[in-house]
């Protein structure tokens, strides 16, 4: 269920209905069939988002007015706490219409919402939800936080660095944090090293995503907390969180890395075979990469593909080849095969496609194949 379309086909009158059961176990007077019925009835050609909001409406109308009384019972039919490693979109799914509850019915009620979206992302996800009382409740929210960075669950510390996200995929953007980023940062500032990985992915996207609209504030917080946290927890959020940074080839994000020297470092042989290729099929990049300085060099590796565009233009997609370290004097051969998938976010175009080979964002190399369908 990792994808959005995946997702959506779940939230039907069957969801509805495993839904509706767990509330009349704890509210009796709860319509499980007319709710599952006029789920199935409006959902439809709608997308994911739509559909929960269908399966949200139903729980809206059909549980009390008053707001307290209506979110207590959906707390109640909570059940485990997620444990590390068990997603909220295989497990919990069904749960997403709860969380939007909160999000559409709360706002009005700030404190109640808030404590019930503790609970709820404890067994699901408050990332979405949280957003819109960051929003209209700053102060209240943003003074939480603190507790939560502290909170013993893994969950509840994650909604912080997650909720905050400015450009988290599938919301809206939150314009505060990218016009001013400083405030995420400063409820950030806990999590650096936080023993969950869980966490710590959210950590190092979030720092990515101020990267993307503040680079300089990004690169000074990453070099800061490499210097005053050198764990290897916050090494690796550091690692990722510079990852659009060092894919654009900025040379403070590779210092940061220890990826230096770049200029040392040729590439004297490029090798793109076969040099035609069709939809689905595979090429091999081949390379010989030498140090030619009198030390060694840590060396981050990447390819681009320029994917011709409609128009004929191309845009640039960098992709991963490898690290490792280069004795002085020292050259390799270096082997990596691309597969041209079918994927539903890119549009194949046919023509000539150029390959750049980017050793600590420096071009050393250039190829081209081209691509038929």
């Amino acid at each position: 269920m990792s994808s959005e379309y995946g997702l959506k086909r779940h939230f039907n009158g069957d969801a509805a209905r495993l839904l509706g059961g767990k509330i009349r176990a704890v509210h009796p007077e709860f319509d499980v069939d007319g709710y599952a019925a006029e789920v199935e009835r409006r959902i439809p050609g709608k997308e994911l988002k739509d559909r929960v909001l269908v399966l949200t409406e139903g729980l809206r109308s059909r549980l009390p007015a008053d707001f307290a009384e209506a979110v207590g019972i959906l707390v109640s039919i909570l059940e485990d706490e997620l444990a590390e490693g068990e997603g909220m979109f295989n497990v919990s799914w069904y749960l997403m219409p709860v969380a939007r509850f909160v999000e559409e019915y709360g706002l009005d009620h700030p404190e109640v919402s808030l404590d019930a979206l503790v609970e709820i992302t404890k067994r699901h996800t408050a990332e979405y939800a949280i957003r819109p009382f960051i929003e209209n409740h700053y102060e209240l929210t943003m003074k939480r936080m603190p507790a939560w960075t502290a909170d013993p669950s893994h969950n509840v510390r994650r909604m912080v660095s997650e909720g905050t996200r400015s450009r988290l995929p599938w919301a809206r953007t939150l314009t505060l944090f990218v016009k001013d980023p400083q405030p995420v940062l400063d409820v950030l500032e806990p999590l650096r090293s936080d023993p969950s990985e869980y966490v710590r992915k959210s950590v190092a996207n979030n720092l990515n995503d101020i990267s993307k609209d503040a680079p300089q504030i990004a690169l000074a917080t990453a070099l800061r907390w490499s210097e005053e946290s050198p764990t290897p927890e916050t090494a690796w959020i550091v690692r990722h969180g510079l990852r659009t940074l060092v894919k654009k080839g900025d040379q403070q994000a590779l210092t940061i890395l220890g990826a230096t020297g770049g200029e040392h470092i040729r590439v004297p042989s490029l090798r793109i075979t076969p040099q035609a290729v069709a939809l689905g099929d595979t090429f091999a990049i081949c390379l010989d990469i030498e140090n030619t300085d009198g030390r060694s060099h840590s060396v981050a590796v990447d390819y681009v593909v320029h994917l011709v565009r409609k128009n004929g233009r191309s845009i640039p997609k960098v992709f991963k080849f490898t690290t490792l370290e280069l004795a002085a004097g020292e050259r390799r051969t270096l082997e990596k095969s691309h597969t041209i998938k079918a994927i539903q976010t890119r549009t194949y175009y046919p023509g000539e496609h150029v390959i750049d080979i980017q050793v600590n964002g420096l071009v050393r190399a250039t190829d081209r194949f081209d691509l038929r369908l």
